[in-house]
């Protein structure tokens, strides 16, 4: 007599795990721990038994069907657990080599060189503009043409500079999926010239030598809040990004030393790095030591003094001389 639904359903565990049959080596298994379909079969003399699945996760309707595919491999000479197992290394194999498996793998061994900010950029750009449409498929089965009708998405919403960001980021990709014998090229370098160009943007900057000079002066002669006319002082001095500035602390300065080292975690490449300080430097910093010297920054905010300065107080007073 053949299994129904409701038995399964209705089935209650014993002490000891027991079978209830179906037809044609089917059956369920019935634990404490659950519910399991399988299927025994004989294959070149052996008796083997093949997991169908979970109880009710998969019905007894689901598993007569996994039966009867099994059951045509068997008749065609192919053992079905065999068959399972090639079909599991196979699938397993597709998720290792596909796209979205290789780029978090890059990006993790990656991540620990980029400041947190920088990797949350490239990560977000991978999710928000390639995974969805690349991230399923095999590395080394990506052309040219599927990568560029991706970053055309990019470029319709009028992203161009992105774009060329995640070009870039997936070029890096697929090197690192060659590198590691998943691809064997890459083809975002067919890419050159494809994207619509973007122009370069000069940052306002100032060449001619009296016009420098005439800068320094300026600054010089600055005579707004003490916090920002040192900051202002210091930075052509350092040759330092904006935001390393207004973060400096006291405790990264050794005025005996005219070192200032800022610590990796605060640079791009997650690298310490070592600014020598110079005679003039020195000065400015000593003149604002007694002000800020008992707290954390060398130039906090005018605000508050557990703040660092602002961007807008740097960015608009070097606006402001310029």
């Amino acid at each position: 007599m053949s299994l129904t639904d409701l038995a399964v359903r209705n089935a209650k565990p014993l002490d000891k795990p027991f079978k209830i049959a179906d037809s044609r080596g089917l059956y369920v298994l019935i634990s404490k721990a659950g519910k399991y379909f399988r299927w025994d079969y004989r294959f070149a003399g052996k008796r083997k038994t093949v997991a169908l699945g979970v109880y009710p996760d998969i019905s007894l309707k689901d598993a007569r069907e996994k039966q009867e595919d099994l059951r045509r491999l068997l008749a065609s000479g192919i053992d079905p657990m065999e068959f399972k197992k090639q079909k599991k290394i196979e699938t397993q194999s597709e998720v290792q080599n596909a796209f979205e498996s290789v780029a978090r793998e890059w990006f993790l061994k990656n991540k620990t060189i980029w400041t947190a900010k920088h990797a949350e950029t490239i990560i977000s750009r991978l999710e928000n503009n390639i995974f969805p449409w690349l991230g399923k498929s095999d590395i080394s089965s990506i052309t040219a043409k599927m990568l560029l009708e991706v970053l055309r998405r990019i470029e319709d919403r009028g992203a161009h500079e992105t774009a060329h960001r995640v070009k870039q980021i997936c070029g890096q990709v697929f090197r690192y999926a060659i590198a590691i014998d998943k691809a064997e090229r890459d083809p975002s370098f067919d890419l050159k010239g494809a994207l619509t160009p973007t122009r370069s943007k000069s940052m306002a900057t100032i060449t001619d030598p009296e016009k420098v000079g005439a800068l320094m002066r300026d600054i010089d002669g600055y005579r707004g809040n003490i916090i920002t006319r040192c900051a202002l002082k210091v930075a052509p001095l350092t040759f330092v990004r904006p935001g390393e500035l207004r973060h400096a602390e006291w405790a990264e300065i050794t005025l005996d030393r005219a070192e200032w080292k800022i610590p990796s975690e605060k640079m791009k490449m997650r690298a310490v790095h070592i600014v020598p300080l110079s005679s003039q430097a020195i000065t400015v910093l000593k003149e604002i030591q007694p002000l800020t010297g008992n707290g954390k920054y060398v130039f906090p905010s005018l605000r508050s003094g557990s703040r660092p300065m602002s961007n807008n107080t740097i960015l608009g007073s070097v606006n402001f001389f310029v």
